[in-house]
Parts: C-alpha cells; structure tokens; sequence
C-alpha cells in the first residue's frame, strides 16, 4: 500500500482567538514562536553534525546518537532512564530491545522536527516504539490512523494489535467494525486465524451484527470444526448464542445438517461433543426467562435482523429551542437515564419534516427551511441507519411537501400523505407559465428501488394532520384544510389501494399524533378552534379508536396540556416530549417529559429524565439504537 497520510505535527503557526486587550502581545506572540523553531532547528543541527551528542542507542544492531535532554523531555520512559539511579543514566551507549530500528529512528526524528509520516508499512513499528518508550502523542496518532485505515482485509491484524497493547479504543473500533460485518468477515480465512479468546469477545461484547442469530451459530460452527476446537471452549462459544432467535431445537439440528452437506467430508471425531455441547446450552437457556431488551416479535417481523447490542429507545429528532431551528437528533438512554446525542440530520436546519422508521433506519424527508425570514420548502430525503451510524441520501419526492404525514408499511414501503405542497416544476399551456400541480396528494416510497409513485387520492387534502399504521392498513386523522381544522377519520387499504372513510374523531385536531398499541389507536395531544371564540383551544383528553367497532371513546385526561410536543410511544408507555404550555398572555416551552402508562393507566412528569433544552415541534420515534455508542469508545 502506497497511501501516506501526515498524521503528526506539532502546530508552529496556530490562530490565537486575540482580544483587544491582548492586541498588544502579538509581537511578543511572534518571537515565541521564532524562539521555538530556532531552538528545534538548533537541536536539530546539532544531532545532524554529531555535536554534544551525549548518548547512543543501539536497536537491531543500527545505532542512533542523540541528547540526553532531549530525549527525557518527550519521553516519559528515557527521563526515567536518564534521571533515577538506573545503570543506564551513567552509560554513553544503551541497548533497547524489543522494537524496531526502523520504528526507533522514526520516534527520533519525530522528536527533533515535530513531523512524522505514518502509511500502512510503518505504522506497526512506530505503535510498538512509542508505546514502549511511553509517547502518549504518537500512541494516539498511530490508534488514529489504524482506525481511519480499517476494512475488512486488514482488521484481524489491527485487532490482533489492539490486543496486544491492550489499545481499548481501538480495540473497540475495530470488534465493533468485525461485528457490523460479521456475515463478510467469516467467510475470510482470517476469521479462522482469530483466537479463540477474540471470537468469544465478538460473541460477549454485544456489538451489532449484520446478520441473524441462525447465521452467527452457523459461523460459529464453521470456526469450531475448522479449528478443531476442543469441546470445553467450543461449550463456551455456544453459551453465546441467543438461541431463542434461533428457533427450536429442530431447526438447529437442520442446520447443522445443511452445514454438513455442504462440506465433501462429514464432521470430525468431535461432532458429537459440538452437539452435546449445543444441546446442553440450549436446555439451559430454555429454563431461563429471556434476558434480552429486545422483543422476539421485532425480529420476527423482520424489522430487525438481530437483537446483539441493540436496545429500544425514544428518539427526538429536530424541533425548534430557544435559538431557533436544530438538526440534533437526541435519544433517551435508560441504562444511564440521560439523554445523548445520536446523530443530525444532514441538511440546512429546517422543521416540518415527515419522519418514518421502515426496517429500522430512520427516514427523514421533504419539510422547510428559512432564508431570510422566507419560508422555502424541499423534498430532500435522507435514510439513516444507527448500527452502522451512518447517513444516505434517498430520491427526492416527487413534490415538495411539509407539514404532512409519512408512515411505513411493512418493511419496504413508505406513505407520504397530505401536507404543504408546492409544485416542482411549471408547464407551458396555451402559451401560459402555469404550475403543474400533483396528480395526487399522496405518494408511496419504495426502498428496494428507491423510488417515488403516485398512489389514489385522498378526497380531503390535509395538512398537520397525523397517521399511524397497522399491518397493512393505513390511517390517517384531522389536520387542517386551509383554516378549518377537520375531525375526519380515513383507512387506507394498501393491498386494494382504496380509501375508506370511518368513524370521526370525538375532537377535531390539528398537530396530533396517532399511536397504535396492541390493535387500538390512540389520538394524542393537538388543538382546534373553539367555534364560539375561534380561540385556539387544547385538546384535552386522549381519545382511543376501536377498530373492531369503528368507535371512539376518551382514555384519559391529560393533566398537563401543551402544544407542539413530540409524540411516540415505547412498549406501552406514551410519552410527550417537550412542547408549548399555554399561558394566558404568552406559550412558554418546556423540556418537561411527560409518560402516559397504559398498563396502569398513569400518568407521570419527567420520567425519563427531562429534555435537556426547552424544545417545541420535534418529532419523536422508537428505534432501535446501540446500546454502546461510537463516541463512548
């Protein structure tokens, strides 16, 4: 490999933040630095003509002559050398063992010029010398680099390094890399070269994998029979294994069965020992109550593919603080009870955007953004996927749109319903500039093509209106239609493509959610016009439709009525984040939570610990995040 990168250099020229008070000390600035590299390039010359060198090192037969001073001051193991009692403090020439001359020079010239170049031959070297001579500087550098250099060819050797020095942030980066492509690693022969020690800390450290449970047995399988891997440890790789996103017993044994008809020889002399060994583990876990954050029905329903380092969490997305519009994605953590930043959208800051979880990635698309106090609308998109942390952009819709709605259906396509439209482009009829207008106020995605099409109208267009989805059905409630804020209530059948129309709401509602628990619907949160004061009034219950009866009924009060909350639900817990409360003379934000339990039928105020800032018009969704984050390692 013939990449380089300059990864170190001591800065001579830095931007110093001056106030006025200090405009004075800019010349005094300059001569610090002029000092500086006077004496660097001083030191420098001297070593280059052999000139008051007052020690030698020796390694792998190569000496290199340099100054006591010098080296104790950038080297934490040679001012130990040179200034305790050691032997070594009163000799002229000292042996090192252990590293590299090629790494040795390198760390020198390093230390007398501040400049050093690390590419793919060296950095191993480097890593080794510094971490033996105890350069924190170089050590982070060389992590660095190893880290921006990973892929699949290299990763056994960094995370064979990593162990060794026992680099932790490294070590971190480069597992949590094998297990986001675990399918692709273990079809690499250096999978086979790994230690059994380093599979057993794949399988415990509870990354995310890129592939189901079924396939990590089966992996596993491979690397005890082309290891010939004793029974005992074998035993402690199975103990890994999830076997209750596996299946029973019979699909495990089917396949181990396809394992072996795959290969030209059966297994070993140690096949029976790898099924007792399985068996015996899957007993064990039988008898136990499942442990996992993650519900079996998420994998079943293919929203995900395995449950390994994920967990459920509340995720705000965007909204407006009190110095305007953010792009920050949050999420609430409750193994810490904190919330943490997850990630940004992409984009110029903007709000009104329709949000959607399809095969857990997050979707974000179309909404608004300002210039100048204008309000301009787009139809960007952009797909985020949170066990690869990573952002991609997806085809514009068709027609720029805010204010809408935008909802998944099973585990391909997204439905773009209503909202603030402007057309996307104008044409030429009878000789007059007209704007083309959308053939229909509802569009559908389609992820594996990544495409937009047109689907039946809506009769009523509609805008801050909210949807919700249930199997295959999808619907759809109130909004706005220009100022007359609607109580209707619609379905639509994604298999005949048809709407029907139900049962209205008790309440017209106007920036509502809808949340879908256990085959009930519940309207939560949003505002209407009071028709005796067309005063902007509250919703003030949370109301439930039946879908058996096609009937709607009140669940509960709210006790704390705001506006513009973000809405969503995990498990069965309701929660409101953020918002406007109403005041007589002025809305004030809140970073207040709110939690609605639907299973004791309570309501409790910060729980999960309040919103950082005040927020208002966030949106909020349940994913699937890691339960260990990038930065944190």
């Amino acid at each position: 490999m013939d990449k380089q990168v300059c990864v170190l250099s001591r800065a001579k020229n830095g931007k110093l933040p001056i106030s006025d008070r200090h405009k004075g000390d800019i010349n005094h600035f300059k001569l610090v630095v002029q000092q500086a590299e006077v004496l660097q390039s001083g030191l420098y010359a001297l070593r280059s003509n052999d000139q008051l060198c007052d020690i030698t090192l020796v390694v792998e037969g190569r000496s290199f002559k340099a100054h006591r001073v010098v080296l104790a001051a950038c080297s934490d193991y040679f001012r130990a050398m040179f200034t305790d009692a050691m032997l070594e403090a009163r000799q002229s020439k000292v042996q090192i063992h252990g590293i590299s001359a090629r790494g040795i020079e390198l760390l020198i010239n390093f230390i007398y010029t501040s400049n050093l170049v690390l590419d793919y031959e060296n950095v191993q070297d480097v890593l080794a010398a510094a971490i033996f001579v105890q350069m924190k500087d170089v050590i982070d550098a060389c992590c660095n680099y190893l880290e921006s250099d990973i892929d699949l060819e290299n990763s056994a050797c960094i995370a064979s390094l990593a162990d060794i020095y026992s680099l932790d942030k490294l070590q971190n980066k480069i597992y949590r890399f094998i297990c986001s492509n675990l399918n692709e690693f273990s079809e690499l022969d250096d999978f086979y070269q790994l230690k059994f020690e380093q599979v057993k800390y794949i399988l415990s450290s509870n990354y995310p994998v890129n592939c189901t449970e079924k396939r990590v047995l089966m992996i596993i399988l491979g690397y005890c029979r082309k290891t010939n891997l004793n029974a005992e440890p074998a035993a402690s790789l199975f103990s890994e294994i999830r076997f209750s996103e596996v299946g029973g017993w019979d699909t495990i044994i089917k396949q181990m069965k396809m394992l072996t008809d795959n290969e030209k020889s059966g297994f070993s002399f140690m096949q029976d020992q790898y099924i007792k060994a399985m068996l015996a583990e899957y007993k064990e876990q039988q008898t136990q109550v499942a442990s996992f954050d993650i519900p079996n029905e998420a994998i079943a329903s293919g929203v995900l593919l395995n449950s390994r380092g994920l967990e459920l969490a509340l995720v705000k997305i965007g909204g407006f603080e009190t110095h305007g519009i953010t792009n920050q994605i949050n999420w609430y953590n409750p193994s810490t009870l904190k919330w943490e930043v997850l990630t940004a959208i992409p984009h110029i800051d903007q709000c009104n955007f329709g949000t959607a979880v399809l095969g857990n990635e997050l979707y974000v698309v179309g909404g608004a953004y300002d210039v100048n106090l204008k309000e301009y609308v787009h139809p960007f998109g952009f797909r985020y996927c949170p066990t690869k942390d990573e952002w991609n952009a997806i085809a514009p819709i068709q027609i720029d749109r805010c204010r809408f709605s935008l909802n998944a259906i099973g585990n391909r396509y997204l439905y773009a319903v209503g909202g603030v439209c402007e057309p996307n482009d104008h044409n030429n009829r009878d000789g007059v500039w007209k704007p083309s207008w959308p053939l229909s106020n509802v569009e559908r995605y389609d992820a594996v093509t990544d495409t937009w099409q047109y689907m039946p109208i809506l009769e009523e267009n509609r805008s801050q209106h909210a949807g919700v989805v249930i199997g295959d059905q999808l619907y759809i409630s109130g909004g706005t239609d220009q100022h007359l804020v609607l109580k209707t209530f619609w379905r639509f059948d994604s298999n005949t493509e048809k709407w029907h129309k139900l049962a209205p709401m008790l309440t017209p509602r106007a920036d509502h959610a809808l949340i879908a628990l256990n085959g009930l619907i519940y309207a939560c949160g949003g505002w209407y016009e009071n028709p005796e004061t067309e005063a902007i009034t509250l919703a003030e219950t949370m109301d439930v439709y039946n879908i058996a009866t096609d009937e709607w009924t009140i669940e509960t009060n709210n006790p704390t009525l705001k506006h513009h909350s973000g809405i969503a639900a995990v498990q069965r817990k309701i929660y409101f984040i953020g918002g406007l409360l109403s005041e007589p003379k002025f809305n004030r934000a809140t970073c207040g939570v709110q939690c609605y339990d639907l299973d004791t039928k309570e309501w409790s105020f910060n729980k999960p610990e309040k919103f950082p800032k005040d927020v208002w018009e966030c949106a909020c969704v349940a994913l699937y995040v890691p339960s260990v984050r990038s930065e944190e390692c």
